[in-house]
């Protein structure tokens, strides 16, 4: 991985290791890498129309309520939060302050999800085997024993990266294979049943979900507005445990892929974020209110991209989406001695790690917008003590700031670059147990 640090720097990264699957992604300051793909999409965008709907509003603002508050919570703690699970035929009842609905703001909803971790390189592979296709980046099939230890661990949140490339069929009805939206549910499920949030998005969709200028943008969004118009119907009277995320890192596939994009790629990112809400906000029930949460060009969390990010609607209920690998060579780097990748926790590393979250603060929470770091986290170089120091600072300070950070747990655990897991989901046990400790220690003793 090569650290990328142009204009807009820092954009995400991705890399095919472990078993082809996802090791990490990352943010301001950091690298990029190749990312896993060439199949091609069944469903295609031929003879659609125009999709989506205009947006408007700065990322930084808020217009229907989220209150800013101070960096320790960014608002008041939700009350009321369900224990219960959501069988599969159609969701909750109740949910956080006793509606389902309306009566809590995003920054409110990001506070009381405390702490989260993904399920990563499972239903987001990109193989075509459609039997073998949870378990084809090498992981066991998901079970709710894994969502009850994570919840044990201390965690509230699980994001749960799916790619639907594969699974829908052509225009116009872009229809997704039943069996595939029912395993999606359920999985669901399992995190619900454990009072946790879920949050499914739209992950690995490189395939057909273009921002280069030779791209039909506009079959491209009505094509993800029937796809999501198809997601929400699903999950329509779940309350706001569940949550929505548009897209997970959409990008450009030229030198600019992992430095920003360009204007206009972030200006087409804008339509498509605004296609998927407003779709999903149409099918009403519960989705006219649900919390949605929208990228910026691959989730990159520079001034750049923020900035150019728009809200839909200025919609309050709308989430920024923000992948920060902070620092990336301790994150990401593969080198076992140099100490820079192995090393983390002098006074220098926390100032400039608070003096980065500050700046991500200023652009959007201090601003009344909620963010959630949607992937962060370290790889194992044989450097666990370092990992727990820098994962226990990490969730204190986004905390502290009023967001949410989600670790990515990809289920590897070697030295090859790919080791993000701490999760043996095989046996159900954690492999750097004191990794966990500190993050769930972080996460509650920060209001």
């Amino acid at each position: 991985m090569v650290a990328l640090m142009a204009a807009c720097s820092g954009g995400s990264s991705e890399s095919t290791s472990h078993n082809g699957g996802e090791a990490g992604k990352s943010s301001e300051n950091s690298g990029g890498s190749a990312d896993n793909g060439g199949q091609t999409n069944t469903g295609g965008t031929a003879g659609r129309g125009v999709g989506g709907s205009s947006a408007s509003g700065a990322a930084g603002s808020s217009s229907g309520g989220a209150s800013s508050g101070g960096r320790s919570s960014g608002g008041a703690s939700s009350g009321g939060r369900s224990s219960g699970g959501t069988s599969s035929g159609g969701g909750t009842s109740g949910g956080v302050a006793g509606s389902g609905n309306g009566d809590i703001t995003a920054l409110e909803l990001v506070k009381d999800m405390k702490l989260g971790w993904n399920l990563g390189n499972t239903m987001d592979s990109t193989s075509t085997n459609a039997a073998g296709e949870e378990t084809s980046w090498g992981n066991p099939v998901t079970t709710q024993g894994m969502m009850d230890k994570v919840k044990e661990a201390g965690f509230n949140t699980v994001r749960i990266p799916v790619t639907w490339a594969y699974h829908f069929g052509s225009a116009p009805s872009y229809t997704i294979d039943g069996a595939w939206l029912d395993r999606v549910e359920a999985i669901a499920n399992y995190v619900l049943n454990d009072g946790m949030y879920a949050i499914v998005n739209m992950h690995h969709e490189d395939t057909w979900v273009s921002l280069m200028p030779s791209a039909d943008h506009a079959a491209i969004a009505d094509e993800i507005a029937a796809l999501w118009t198809q997601i929400a119907n699903r999950f329509k009277n779940y309350d706001n445990h569940l949550l929505f995320e548009t897209l997970n890192e959409p990008r450009t596939t030229d030198g600019t892929e992992w430095t920003g994009g360009t204007p206009e790629a972030r200006t087409v990112l804008n339509q498509y974020n605004a296609a998927a809400v407003d779709a999903i906000r149409a099918t009403g029930g519960n989705n006219a209110q649900r919390f949605i949460m929208i990228p910026t060009h691959a989730a990159n969390a520079s001034t750049t991209c923020v900035n150019a990010l728009v809200i839909p609607n200025d919609d309050p209920r709308i989430i920024v989406s923000l992948h920060t690998y902070y620092p990336n060579t301790f994150s990401m780097g593969t080198s076992l001695t140099d100490p820079a990748s192995i090393s983390w926790g002098s006074a220098a590393d926390q100032t400039a790690m608070e003096d980065e979250l500050d700046r991500i603060y200023d652009l959007l929470p201090a601003k009344g917008r909620a963010v959630i770091i949607g992937e962060w986290g370290s790889v194992n170089k044989n450097n666990t003590d370092a990992r727990a120091t820098h994962a226990g600072a990490y969730v204190a300070a986004v905390r502290a700031r009023g967001m949410l950070p989600i670790w990515w747990d990809n289920g590897g655990q070697g030295t090859t670059g790919d080791g993000f897991g701490l999760l043996d989901r095989e046996n159900l046990t954690w492999a750097f147990p004191s990794i966990v400790t500190a993050m769930a220690d972080a996460a509650a003793s920060t209001p």
